[in-house]
């Protein structure tokens, strides 16, 4: 199954005329690893962010594109708390342990109070 990550990928791709060989070869992989995470059995690493960015002189709405097909292609998110106050690490893990119970109204009301501080994903 296509993710957001692997449209992002294949549409830069074609749009600089490449073959999956090509840019496989421009990002340091086989085909087959490149084609994996295009077709979201495999995670992207985390250099390529950097690395695509230079070998396509990706623009800064293609960087944004880029950073969001990473978030809605992933299944789980990693919340680094090393440095957060105890308040937001409280509630870093009081939403991760009601994540899977949030009914839709409410996961709204999150992501709208998120977007309110310029915060959103």
């Amino acid at each position: 199954m296509i993710t957001s990550l692997g449209r992002f990928l294949r549409e830069l791709r074609l749009n600089h005329g490449e073959k999956l060989k090509t840019m496989a070869e421009r990002l340091g992989v086989s085909s087959a690893f490149l084609s994996a995470i295009e077709n979201g059995r495999k995670k992207m690493p985390d250099e390529w962010n950097e690395k695509l960015a230079e070998l396509y002189a990706l623009s800064k709405k293609q960087k944004e594109d880029l950073r969001i097909a990473i978030i809605e292609s992933g299944e789980k998110v990693e919340l680094n708390i090393k440095d957060a106050s105890m308040e937001n690490r409280k509630l870093a893990i009081s939403f991760a342990r009601h994540f899977d119970t949030l009914d839709v109204e409410t996961s709204q009301k999150i992501f709208e109070i998120l977007k309110r501080n310029g915060r959103e994903e």
